[in-house]
C-alpha cells in the first residue's frame, strides 16, 4: 500500500515537474508564439535615430517597456539603429526600419528571452502597407516552418531629443532572428558564397518560387541573396532559400514599389515567374497540388482578419483568385511557369537589388 502510493505520489511530482518545465518553456519562447498584438513603449532621442539614414548606421541608447504575461510592467535598456537599403536611404518612408540590439542578460524572464537583434518594420507609407506585409510572412508560414516568424507590435513611442515631438501609436512588427529560425529548423546558415538557384533543393525552391509568383514578387534573386537566405540542415546535400522583406509584392502594393526595369513590368501587380526553366509541366504538380490544399486556409487568413479594412481584403482575395485560376488552368499555367525558358524574355535576368 505504502509502494502504490510513493507510486502515485511519484507520478504526480513527475507530472508537475513537466507541467512546470513546459510552462515556463512556453514563457521563454513566447514571443513569436502568440497572435496578440505586443505592446511596447520605446524612449529614446527620436531626432537623432530617424535622421541617421545614411552611410553606416549608428547605435543609440534607449530603453524599451512592455508588461508581461501577469501585467507586471517591465523596462530594459537596448541599443537601437536604423537599418536597411532601399527603406532606409531613398527617404520615402515616413520611418526607417529599426534594429533592435539586446543584452541578453537585461531580458532573462522576460518574453523577449534569447533574443539579441530584432528587426522592427515600421510603417513606410501608412499603418497598412505593414499590416499587408505582415499578412505575406503569415502566409508562408502555412507553407514551411522553413520560414521567418513575425509579431505585430503597438509601438509607443516617447521622444526624448531636444526637441521633442509627439507620436501617435503605431502599428508595426518584429521578424524572428535568421539565427533562431535556423536553429528552429535544426539548420544553419550559410556563407556568402555564390550558389545557382539549380543547387537550391528543388522541392523547396518551387515552393518558394511559386509563392513569390501568387503574391507577385519579382525583388530576389538566389545568386545575388536579394531578400532571400540560405540554410542548410547537416544531412541535406543542398541548401534551402528562405524569403523575406516583400513590401515591393503586388499583394502589399506599396505606392512607392515598383518592378526592376530590366524585368519590362507595367507595375508590380503584373505577375512574373522568376524560377530557372522547367520544360516539363508535370514537374509543378506536387507545388501546385501544395497551393491548392493550402487555398482555404489561406482564403481564411485574410478573410477572418480584423484588422484589415474590408476593402484591402477585397482586392487581396481578387488577387489570389487570379493567381488559382492561373495553376488550375494547364494552357495558362504553362504560359506563365515556363517564362524562364524563352529566349527572348526576362525570365533569365539575376536581380542584384532595387536602387
Amino acid at each position: 500500500m505504502n509502494k502504490g502510493k510513493a507510486l502515485i505520489k511519484g507520478l504526480f511530482l513527475w507530472i508537475a515537474i513537466l507541467f512546470w518545465s513546459q510552462l515556463c518553456l512556453g514563457q521563454n519562447q513566447g514571443l513569436f508564439d502568440s497572435d496578440e498584438i505586443l505592446e511596447i513603449n520605446l524612449k529614446g532621442d527620436f531626432s537623432k535615430l530617424f535622421k541617421n539614414t545614411k552611410g553606416e548606421p549608428q547605435y543609440f541608447d534607449f530603453s524599451m517597456g512592455f508588461g508581461d504575461s501577469s501585467g507586471r510592467q517591465i523596462t530594459v535598456p537596448l541599443r537601437v539603429r536604423t537599418r536597411g537599403h532601399f527603406r532606409r536611404e531613398m527617404n520615402i518612408c515616413d520611418y526607417p526600419p529599426l534594429l533592435l540590439n539586446f543584452s541578453k542578460e537585461d531580458i532573462e524572464n522576460t518574453v523577449f528571452l534569447g533574443q539579441d537583434k530584432l528587426k522592427l518594420v515600421m510603417p513606410c507609407q501608412g499603418d497598412r502597407y505593414v499590416l499587408r506585409e505582415f499578412y505575406v510572412y503569415k502566409l508562408y508560414n502555412l507553407f514551411t516552418p522553413k520560414s521567418f516568424k513575425v509579431r505585430l507590435v503597438r509601438l509607443n513611442i516617447e521622444d526624448q531629443s531636444e526637441k521633442p515631438k509627439k507620436y501617435d501609436p503605431l502599428l508595426v512588427f518584429l521578424i524572428e532572428e535568421e539565427e533562431q529560425m535556423a536553429q528552429r529548423n535544426q539548420m544553419t546558415s550559410l556563407d556568402k558564397d555564390l550558389v545557382h538557384p539549380e543547387r537550391i533543393e528543388p522541392e523547396d525552391f518551387h515552393r518558394m518560387a511559386v509563392f513569390q509568383y501568387l503574391i507577385g514578387n519579382t525583388d530576389w534573386s538566389i545568386q545575388y541573396r536579394q531578400n532571400i537566405k540560405l540554410m542548410r540542415g547537416p544531412e541535406m546535400a543542398n541548401p534551402v532559400a528562405v524569403p523575406y522583406d516583400f513590401d515591393h509584392s503586388g499583394i502589399v502594393r506599396a505606392p512607392y514599389a515598383l518592378p526592376a526595369p530590366e524585368l519590362l513590368l507595367s507595375s508590380v501587380t503584373e505577375r512574373r515567374y522568376r524560377g530557372y526553366c522547367v520544360e516539363d509541366m508535370h514537374y509543378f504538380e506536387k507545388t501546385f497540388s501544395e497551393f491548392n490544399s493550402q487555398k482555404e486556409a489561406i482564403y481564411s487568413l485574410y478573410s477572418g482578419s480584423t484588422l484589415l479594412d474590408e476593402k484591402d481584403i477585397k482586392l487581396t482575395l481578387k488577387f489570389l483568385d487570379d493567381f488559382y485560376e492561373t495553376i488550375n488552368n494547364p494552357k495558362n499555367a504553362k504560359y506563365e511557369f515556363q517564362y524562364p525558358c524563352l529566349t527572348d524574355g526576362t525570365g533569365k535576368i539575376v536581380i542584384k537589388g532595387l536602387k
